[in-house]
């Protein structure tokens, strides 16, 4: 199922000693390999690893989903639970979200997070995707040691980089950094050509923040003797003022928008990562994905943690965006693989098979003759999913029958 084009049925995949596809197309086609074992899936769809358009895998081990009464209460857990664990904790639970990414048969992550782990575990077992490093800082005042901060992580996250493992930074949210602490880093991004992402109008709680300066995170600014940001139309026009919004930006959530805020968004190119189970689960309301898409604004699914959803079952999110827009299954599939590698700037690399592309491939069982393939798929369970690899390695699962 190259995702892109026609599904080729006794298809097989030539995959070079890169881990890149070398050729594809009908089995009696495409020579076979003299480098590597030759392997047989009798009865499954092999597709492109899917694309996780947003993580936290170092949550992992917070289980989940959480509950709280607000989604700020829900904020300070997680916080709180951050701080008491240790940084080799932190790199246990990104592994095994590593793993469990896998198990889901995603092969490209874009993470945020605070404790660097990710981008740790990524290198260490070979996965790949982006890591954005997030940076915090609600106090103008102390804009210059977060920045200070900032710089210091990823220098260390530096060796950590490679074709595999992006580093990018993620200012983390509208209530959680001032607008001089914005400025600097995209400034710092652009310079370093890191990618960008920010969680951007997720919460009424957000908006009451940057329209009103009134709710729960403006009596928390309060509460630490911190000034308000300016009060102004929308937190998309927020970021918009702060200069953050251009074609390397991933805003995350994006439920609290209107036509306005999504033409400023269209016309800056940035791209949004929905996240609807986890959405739903706050009570933040539906995303409105048909307005993006008349936008012509590009879209990624994501799971978020396993905090806020349980699980990063990313078929899961493919079906409730295909509920939503009434899309075909092809479509739905779309999304979160070439869809959501566009959004990632990544579709040069992984979401579809294509020559040249990296060998990342979800194997998924077939068993029902009287159903769609196509439907199948999106219907499929990680046990269904009976292998997955990474530049042609295995990863999860199956090696399959050798020939």
């Amino acid at each position: 199922m190259p995702v892109n084009g026609t599904p080729i049925r006794n298809g097989a995949i030539l995959v070079d000693t890169r881990g890149r596809i070398r050729a594809l197309g009908p089995r009696d086609t495409v020579p076979k390999s003299h480098e590597g074992p030759q392997l047989h899936y009798p009865g499954a769809a092999v597709i492109p690893g899917l694309v996780n358009a947003h993580t936290h895998l170092e949550l992992t081990h917070f289980g989940g989903p959480l509950e709280a009464a607000t989604f700020y209460d829900w904020l300070q857990l997680i916080r709180q639970g951050v701080d008491t664990r240790s940084p080799a904790d932190m790199l246990e639970s990104a592994r095994a979200g590593v793993r469990d990414t896998w198990r889901h048969g995603t092969t490209t992550v874009a993470d945020t997070g605070g404790s660097g782990t990710v981008a740790v575990a990524l290198a260490e077992l070979g996965a790949r995707g982006i890591a954005y490093q997030e940076v915090f800082g609600p106090d103008p005042s102390a804009a210059h040691q977060a920045m200070a901060d900032l710089r210091a992580r990823m220098m260390a996250l530096g060796p950590y980089a490679s074709e595999r493992v992006t580093l990018g930074v993620s200012p983390h949210a509208p209530y959680t950094v001032s607008r001089p602490l914005f400025e600097r880093v995209v400034r710092y991004a652009a310079d370093k050509g890191f990618p960008v992402a920010v969680h951007l109008a997720e919460s009424q709680a957000e908006t009451d923040l940057i329209v009103h300066n009134t709710g729960p995170f403006a009596s928390s600014f309060a509460g630490r003797g911190i000034s308000l940001p300016q009060a102004t139309g929308s937190p998309v026009g927020y970021l918009h003022s702060c200069g953050v919004l251009n074609s390397h930006l991933l805003a995350i959530h994006c439920v609290q928008t209107d036509q306005a805020d999504r033409a400023i968004l269209a016309a800056c190119g940035t791209a949004v990562a929905t996240c609807p189970t986890s959405n739903r689960m706050h009570g933040h309301g539906e995303p409105p994905l048909q307005g993006f898409l008349e936008a012509g604004i590009r879209i990624g699914v994501g799971t978020d943690s396993v905090a806020s959803v349980g699980s990063v079952d990313l078929l899961r999110e493919a079906r409730a965006v295909r509920d939503s827009l009434a899309l075909t299954p092809e479509m739905a599939l779309r999304t979160i693989t070439l869809g959501a590698a566009r959004a990632l700037n990544l579709h040069a690399e992984v979401g579809s098979l294509d020559v040249g592309k990296w060998a990342d491939l979800a194997v998924i069982a077939l068993d029902d003759a009287d159903h769609l393939v196509e439907d199948q798929i999106l219907e499929a369970t990680a046990s269904e999913i009976q292998a997955t690899f990474v530049a042609g390695r295995c990863v999860h699962g199956q090696r399959g029958m050798r020939e």
